[in-house]
This record gives C-alpha cells, structure tokens and sequence, in this order.
C-alpha cells in the first residue's frame, strides 16, 4: 500500500520542475497532503454523513410512509447515486467546470499554468479549480474560499487534499459526491434538490437544456436569470446543441422564478399531517418523554401503513359520493385501546379540498351529540340513574341568562317516559338535557376535562344546558380517545405517535362499571331502533359500540366508536364551516366508520364478538336483572346494574320529568305555551315542513291572533315557525284578547331538504 510520500510522487511528478523553486514548492505540497491524507474522509465516510434537510417518517413495519422538511435553513434531499444522474447532466458539467477531468489526477497543472499566465497580465481567465478541488472544499470547511478568495496555504491545502481524494476515490464516486454536496442556488444544496424545485422531476430526467442551466448555476448560483441563460448556452454549443438556445432566457428565467420545491408523485406522502403532529408532540413533550433521534434519521411511528391507505382511500371515495351535498373535508383516526398507539391518521382528504393542509384531526369543531354517552355515565356512575331508569321526553324549558332554553329532539316529536337506554342509544335530546339538569353543567364539564377534552378551556356554566347536546368545540383526537376510554372500562391514557416513546401508565378516569353499560347500551341495535332502524348503517359484523353526532347547522358530522380492541373516529364537514346540504350522521361519517371497523375486524381474528361477558360483570361489580316496565312502557328485558342500583320493575322518575314552566296565576284562558319571553332558534337539522312550534292554551273557545293577525283556532295549534319577534294573543269567542305573550323565533340558514332524510 502506498504511504503518502508515495502518493504525492505518483500524482506530483509533472509538477515539480529543477531547481529551488520547484523544490521548495514540492516540500509545501508534500507537507500539504500530509495533513490532508489524515483529514480527508473515505467515500463510504461522507456517503454515512450526509443528512437530508428532511426527515423520513416510517410505519410500525420500517415503511417509508411520509417525509418532512425538518432542516429550513437549507434544502437537501436524499443522497443521488451517480447512475441516477442524466448523462446530459454529466456531460455538462463536466465541459463547464473541469473538460480533463478523467485525465488529471486531481490538480489540473495545465489549467494552473494557464491561470497563473492570465493573472501576471491582468488578463481574465476560467478558473484552475478542478472539481476534484472543489469538492475538497465542500468537505473541509476550513478550505472554503472566503469573500477575498483562497489564501495560498488554502490552495495548496486544496490541491493536496484533491491528489488524495484522487487516489483513495474512484472518478464516479468524486462526480457523484460533489453533485449531491454542491450548492445551487439560495438554500438549495444537491442535484436532487435542485431538480425537483426548479424542474419538478428526479436528476435522471434532466435534458440537455435543463442540464445545461444545472451547470450553469454551479459557476454562479445566485446570477441573474439572463446571465444564467447566456452561460448554459455556451455550454449547449460546446455539445454542438446550440439550437437549444432558442427560447433558453425565457425558459430560464421561468424555472429560476420557482420558489417552493413541490413533491414528486412518487415521494411518499401518505400522513402528512400525523407527521408533523409526531414533530410537535415531540417538541413539547416533556424532557424525560423526549426521543432522541439523529438530525434526518428516519422516525419510527406507531402508524400501520396498510390501514392507512385504506382509510385514505375509503374517506376519500365516500366524500366524493356526498360532492353534490356541499361536503369536501373529513377525517379518520384509528387507536389501539390497549396502547393509545395511532394506527391511522387521516387528516385531509387532500385534493378534494380547498384546505388540504388542515390537519382536522386537531381542529376543534362541536361535537354534537357525541358527548352523551359521558353525561349518561356520569349520572350511572353516581348512582342517580341506571340504564332502566324512566326519563321524561316532553317539552321543557328551563331559564338561563339570556332567555329561556327549550331543546328539541331531532324529529321535533317527544316520546313521553322512555328508559336512559332507549335515551342514549336513539340520542334523543330532551332526556339528554334533562340529565344534565341533575348531573349540573360545571360537574359534567370536569368530567370531560379528566378524560383530556383540551379545548373545553371555559367554565360549565359558560355552556350551560347546551353541554348536553354537544355546543362545545372538541378535537377528533381528544373525541375519539375519550371513547377509548369507554371502551377500556373507563381507563384513560395518552394517546402515543412515536414508536420509540415511553408508555405512560393509563389512569382511571370513570367507573369501570359504569363504562361497561354505557358501552353496552352503545351497542343495542335494538335500543337505537326508535331513531335509526332496525338495519342502520351502524350495525357491524363483529360487537361494536358507536354514537353518530351533528352540530347546527350541519357543519359537523361524526361516527365514533370501538370494538374490543380499536377505537375508530370519523369526522365529516367543511373546513370553511360551510353547512353541509342534507347530511347526517348515518349518510355522512358513519359508512366510512363501518368500512374501518369491518376491516379491522378481518385483520383481528383475537376480537371477541360479544360485550360484556360474565367475567368482565363479577371484576366490576354488575349484575344482570330481568326487569318490566310499569304500564308497558318498554318490553320486558334483562338489564345491567352496577351492585347495589338493581331493581325489577322499573317506574317514571318523578324528579326527572319537569314539564314546561307554568306563569303565575295561569288560568283557564291563558297561554299556556309558549311562555312569554321564550327565544327559539330555527334548526336546519330538521325538514322545514316539520318544524312546528305548538300553541296551547286550557279554553278550547277561540283563536290564535299572531301579530294582529288570526292564524288559527282551538286550544291547541301548531305554527310553522318563521324568524322574528312576535306578539301572540288569544281571543275568547268574542274575539276579545284574553291573554298574551312575545316570544323571539331566530333565523338560520336552511338548506333545502329531502322529504326522506335519514336521522342522525
């Protein structure tokens, strides 16, 4: 093996010349590679070094599914093996920046005489740098030229760092180096980068225009476009391909006018948005939780890849059936219950959007009634109902600080005594409200900031009733690990991104009893008939329990649920908050909420295909009782209690059914609805023909006079409401007033229906 003495004789020879000179300048060159041949680093060192300015995010299975730019200070992207570089590319290069290239041994002394000529007459000349020369700058920081150029220690450094180079590395290997290391233009650093940001296709495809530009920009990075254009003509003429010149200052300067380097179709973006959500969660979390990972090391995610299509893909495909229904956005996330480990997070649904770069896993949006099953468990957990327990579907109207609230059930229709299973599982929201009245809104508001609902940031009372049917804005996210924790008897925990992050211990945040029945009655294909049917798009192959929810206006629409072993969300609506045009929850989130949970179902042959079983009761302390229901109001069933609230016959809660408030002194011939004062809002949910608003009053003798005008007969009237304040009054037989109220009808804006809509 040669030592370096010998190195600087093989490659140093037509250099020295006789005499003093010549010996002195061979002494400063031997010493020169000297160092260098200790400093200078081996191909396979520099390949292992080089980091891209982007960051690989990788599934559970090491597949690439997502790259992000992690570096913004420079642009690099993968290394580019020289067999991926256009031939033309090479061939330009090389006539512009060093024509001997495959002669020279690294220093080309014919360019240096020639330089060394031109500069004692003042005479300008190309420079004498090889690219062997300069890509010994580009690895030795101390080699850089500076503003005032290299000092003469700093080229013989050079040079004798490039006759090293030359006889360790192999000629391909120092072309390839340099065209991955060498900067282009602005922050662009690379061959790669530089082709997919100013001509949008891999370095194997460049042309001999393009290469021609490329080499160009090595002399001058940062020249005008016209000077760029003029350069990489001289080059095309030097290839005897000057007819590429036509055009070429256009041309130039349109690709140099590219500032954003967009993604090839193959570059793999499968997530990104959990992607940057893993950068995040990593930034913020705490030091002891902290992964270290190396600057461009790959990130090893929880997420499957496989799952991760197929969620994409079905999204995508159902929102494109609902286009002519004014929905374009959505999003999927699937968690493991066990581990709070993400397995799918679909935060776009990408071109069919005009905000593809929301991430709508994290936006806040209102909930609906998806926050149901925890005020049912709140209540079941405390003991102040069960899931047998009669509540009352009748009007009611309860005062607040701005006026008078009276929920209403989706179809505008009560249902008088009904059981809180039947309640929850057919989401019916007077006995929600009811609930709710029992259970207090501050109480229920700390029971969904235990569970991790980050964005209930104000006090109960700030939501007051409306907590009941969902007017608080939630996350997909925080959503669906809440139901998580439903499904894992009430345990909750994080949920986790980043493979290589430290568990932490799930803590319990409901009753594990209580979670059990909610989940249980969440199950019920029976219970839910009164609402969905008996065949609704919520019926899965295999044991599920799940809640559909849609806020005013039909802004958002969520299918949330889980099986034993998986938690899946499903949001649908517009980023915009544009109201979607007759979709609800069944028509909107829930087919794509049933396609995941039958595909997990067939990867999962472990999941049980029934909830609860008896172990399960005894470890928490429920017990199953047959029960009837007095005066028939539900058929007879077996039920589950938690020990101690069990009963067999099951009558009206007394407590819980509070009709409308009556005025004082209200007689035969008053109004006995509406009550003055009551505010009311007009709800594009439902149809507008069945949207009524009831007139009632003891006399049966007389008539309705709505704003000066008769509008009906009878004790009893219904009212197609319309927007305004109004001033009603009933008239005895004498058409005299005998009483009268005001009440306020507020607007929205109501989409047109369909006489069939499926309910929410």
């Amino acid at each position: 093996m040669l030592q370096t003495g010998d190195k600087f004789a093989a490659v140093s020879g037509r250099a020295s010349g006789s005499g003093r000179v010549g010996a002195v300048f061979a002494a400063a060159m031997l010493c020169s590679c000297l160092a260098a041949s200790a400093a200078t680093p081996s191909y396979t060192e520099v390949l292992n070094a080089y980091r891209t300015s982007e960051t690989p995010f990788t599934d559970r299975h090491g597949e690439v599914i997502q790259v992000l730019r992690t570096d913004p200070s420079v642009r690099k992207l993968p290394w580019t093996s020289l067999s991926e570089v256009s031939p033309a590319l090479r061939i330009a290069l090389v006539l512009s920046e060093d024509q001997r290239f495959y002669e020279h041994a690294g220093v080309d002394w014919k360019a240096v005489g020639s330089a060394a000529w031109g500069n004692l007459w003042n005479t300008r000349t190309r420079g004498a740098s090889t690219i062997t020369m300069q890509l010994a700058g580009l690895l030795d920081g101390d080699l850089r030229a500076a503003s005032r150029g290299r000092s003469i220690g700093q080229k013989l450094s050079q040079a004798a760092t490039a006759l090293v180079l030359e006889h360790d590395w192999k000629k391909d290997q120092i072309l390839e180096a340099y065209l991955n290391l060498v900067g282009y233009r602005g922050e662009i650093v690379g061959v790669a980068a530089l082709s997919a940001t100013l001509f949008e296709k891999y370095p194997s495809g460049l042309d001999a225009r393009e290469a021609a530009i490329t080499a160009a920009l090595v002399r001058a990075p940062n020249a005008s476009s016209a000077r760029v254009a003029e350069r990489a003509c001289a080059i095309l003429r030097a290839e005897a391909l000057a007819d590429e010149c036509r055009g070429l200052p256009e041309y130039t300067a349109l690709v140099l006018a590219r500032k954003a380097a967009p993604r090839l179709d193959s570059d793999p973006q499968l997530a990104p948005q959990f992607a940057r959500a893993v950068l995040r969660e990593q930034k913020k979390a705490p030091a002891d939780r902290r992964v270290a990972t190396a600057v461009g090391a790959p990130i090893i995610t929880t997420l499957d890849a496989r799952l991760q299509r197929f969620a994409r893909a079905t999204l995508r495909s159902h929102l494109a059936e609902l286009a002519d229904r004014n929905v374009e956005d959505g999003a999927v996330l699937v968690l493991d219950n066990a581990t709070g480990e993400v397995l799918a997070w679909v935060g776009s649904s990408g071109g069919l959007s005009d905000a593809a770069e929301v991430d709508h896993v994290l936006a806040p949006r209102q909930a609906g009634s998806t926050l149901k099953p925890f005020l049912y468990e709140l209540a079941i957990e405390k003991r102040w109902l069960t899931a047998a327990s009669v509540l009352d579907d009748s009007p009611v109207n309860l005062a607040t600080a701005s006026g008078l609230y009276i929920p209403q059930n989706y179809d505008h229709d009560f249902k008088g005594p009904i059981s809180v299973r039947t309640a929850l599982a057919s989401s019916l929201n007077v006995p929600a409200v009811r609930t709710l009245v029992m259970v207090a809104p501050e109480r229920f508001h700390q029971r969904l900031r235990s569970l991790g609902f980050s964005t209930l940031r104000e006090s109960g009372d700030y939501y007051g009733y409306s907590l009941a049917l969902g007017s608080a804005e939630v996350t997909l996210a925080d959503l669906t690990n809440a139901y998580r924790a439903l499904g894992n008897r009430g345990a909750f925990g994080v949920i986790v991104t980043n493979a290589a992050s430290p568990r932490v211990a799930p803590r319990a945040a409901m009753d594990g009893g209580a979670s059990l029945i909610v989940g249980d009655i969440l199950s019920d294909r029976d219970a839910r008939t009164t609402t969905f049917g008996m065949d609704s798009v919520l019926s899965t192959r295999r044991w599920s329990a799940v809640k559909t929810g849609t806020s005013k206006d039909m802004r958002d629409n969520w299918c949330i649920g889980f099986m034993r072993r998986y938690t899946v969300g499903v949001w649908v609506g517009n980023s915009s908050g544009a109201s979607m045009w007759d979709v609800s929850g069944t028509t909107g989130a829930a087919p794509v909420w049933q396609a995941l949970i039958d595909y997990l179902a067939k990867q999962d042959v472990r999941s049980s295909n029934a909830m609860p079983v008896d172990g399960d009761l005894q470890a928490l302390r429920v017990v199953r009782r047959d029960i009837n229901f007095e005066g028939h109001l539900e058929a007879a069933r077996t039920e589950l209690f938690l020990e101690g609230t069990e009963s067999s016959r099951m009558v009206r809660s007394a407590a819980l059914s509070a009709t409308t408030s009556a005025r004082p002194g209200q007689g035969n011939g008053t109004i006995r609805q509406p009550v003055d004062g009551t505010v009311l809002a007009i709800d594009p949910d439902i149809p507008p023909q069945r949207q009524r608003m009831t007139f009632e009053t003891a006399s049966g003798t007389g008539q309705w006079r709505l704003d000066g005008r008769v509008v009906g007969r009878g004790s009893r009237f219904e009212w197609p409401v319309w927007p305004g304040r109004h001033t009603l009054e009933w008239l005895d037989a004498q058409r005299t007033p005998v009483d009268r109220v005001t009440f306020e009808v507020r607007g929205a804006d109501v989409r047109p229906m369909v006489a069939n809509r499926v309910p929410k």
